[in-house]
């Protein structure tokens, strides 16, 4: 990220800020990589440490179900049941150490409590719903089609404008990134990179809260789930400037990088993590050789698992696509498109497709939550008789 500022700060770090009654301001350091990496100062109102009661923790943990079977998968992502709560809707279907991927279906906002990652950061893709990102740095507004990133230990709410919401999430151990090739060395994105910082939507309308009582959190660490009472309404920043801050950017401004041949899979990365990266898929002009095959050819993934989530369109290498289908296609044994589209995609010029790809490079469990929605005869969906 690039350094981005709101509200008010003082003109030095570190140093006496007053609020108008003469007393001072409470500077917070917000850091994910402690002092040594990209990091926000943030001015509160009241101090953010004032904890009035702890209740106690519940797990959250995801039912692992398969973790040593090596065989291609297919999951109905939309035969998830909604639920009014954000929180219990939150379905992990794919995890290992270094993410987590989870489906969710959240009928109503987050109204009576706040909620805080303190072990990841989310990648919250909006499939279906509107609303707003509500932090301490402001709120971030969501429409289809885009990727609001969450830095670890942000406390938000999610208001939606309606009841029909559908989230594509992925929870990362390690921080999110754009990718380094995308960057020079002042971490300005560069001429050749798919996307801008014109397209990066930071926090706007900072909305101080001066406010007590008792707030009610759900802090997540270590698979638990921990009730806080504050004193204080978090919401409650005067200022801040930094690099660390919850953004959006919308799948429909990521531009294809195209060619005369077919292209491979990281011309359509675009964020980055450690021991995985999140790929856009997004409509686009196919390969321009006269002999070129537009269908991607068969492939090896030794060194990673690939999950792709369909969005929307047409996808020409599968067959029996549906709206919110996730295939898993694991490191170990070779894919590729299905008998029959690989003629048929010659001599087109363009596709409508619209996928999101995570690729991790440590293998992915399937959870309980993923076995119920699983489509048992995927596997077979490559032979010629017509199995799917």
């Amino acid at each position: 990220m690039h350094y981005s500022s709101l509200g008010q700060v003082p003109p030095k770090r570190h140093t006496q800020f007053r609020k108008p009654n003469g007393e001072l301001y409470h500077e917070e350091l917000f850091s994910t990589e402690g002092f040594s990496d990209l990091h926000s100062l943030l001015y509160h109102i009241n101090p953010p440490t004032q904890i009035v009661q702890v209740g106690d923790p519940y797990s959250v943990a995801p039912e692992v179900v398969a973790d040593k079977q090596l065989k291609h998968r297919s999951l109905k992502g939309f035969s998830v049941a909604p639920e009014d709560d954000y929180l219990k809707s939150r379905k992990p279907v794919l995890v290992n150490e270094d993410c987590k991927i989870i489906l969710a279906a959240p009928r109503k906002s987050m109204t009576d409590y706040f909620f805080k990652n303190a072990d990841a950061d989310e990648v919250i893709f909006i499939h279906q719903g509107t609303g707003r990102l509500k932090t301490m740095y402001g709120i971030v507004g969501f429409e289809y089609g885009d990727y609001v990133v969450v830095p670890r230990g942000t406390t938000y709410q999610l208001e939606f404008d309606g009841s029909d919401n559908r989230l594509f999430i992925v929870e990362s151990s390690s921080p999110v990134t754009t990718p380094k090739r995308y960057r020079n060395d002042y971490g300005q994105l560069m001429e050749h990179a798919p996307f801008c910082e014109r397209d990066i939507r930071k926090p706007s309308l900072l909305e101080t809260h001066d406010e007590q009582g008792e707030f009610l959190f759900y802090i997540k660490k270590q698979d638990q789930i921990y009730p806080y009472y504050y004193l204080n309404h978090p919401f409650d920043v005067i200022g801040w400037d930094g690099y660390v801050y919850p953004y959006a950017f919308s799948i429909h401004n990521f531009e294809p990088i195209t060619g005369r041949v077919h292209q491979p899979p990281p011309v359509h990365q675009t964020f980055a993590a450690r021991n995985f990266v999140i790929c856009s898929f997004v409509p686009r002009l196919y390969d321009y050789h006269p002999q070129a095959i537009p269908a991607p050819y068969n492939h090896s993934n030794i060194d990673s698992d690939e999950v792709l989530y369909y969005v929307d369109g047409d996808f020409m290498s599968r067959k029996h696509v549906e709206r919110g289908m996730i295939t898993l296609h694991p490191g170990g044994i070779p894919h590729g498109p299905h008998p029959g589209t690989v003629e048929k995609s010659i001599g087109a010029k363009e596709t409508h497709e619209l996928a999101v790809m995570v690729d991790t490079f440590r293998p992915l469990q399937l959870t309980a939550d993923a076995a119920g929605i699983e489509d048992p005869d995927y596997y077979q969906s490559w032979l010629t008789d017509g199995k799917s």
